[in-house]
């Protein structure tokens, strides 16, 4: 008698993050999207700073599975390194926010 066990397949990232360039005052959209629901301990960084659902930083996630950020507002020092991570998945990418130069 042979018994198979399938495990749960573990998810993946489907679709990572993509560096981003905004300018001083725009939004900066980020979103990844995992093969599966489900994922537990999902959580965005800033340069290595946990971020929360508040008036700036918009966090969703729509089916489980597409987890979008969005920077409102931005300024300079928001420049850094954005980082999803889903349980052991990481996705990581650049946001570069320009300033508006005054020089004609």
């Amino acid at each position: 008698l042979l018994l198979l066990c399938r495990a749960e397949e573990a998810a993946v990232v489907v679709s990572g993050l993509r560096n981003t360039d905004v300018f001083v005052g725009e939004s900066a959209t980020f979103t990844c999207e995992l093969s599966h629901p489900g994922v537990r301990n999902v959580q965005w960084w800033l340069d290595g700073t946990p971020l929360h659902n508040n008036l700036v930083t918009e966090i969703s996630e729509q089916d489980g599975r597409i987890h979008t950020l969005t920077l409102n507002d931005v300024a300079c020092h928001d420049s850094g390194t954005v980082t999803f991570r889903a349980g052991s998945l990481i996705s990581s990418a650049k946001l570069l926010v320009k300033g508006i130069s005054l020089l004609e």
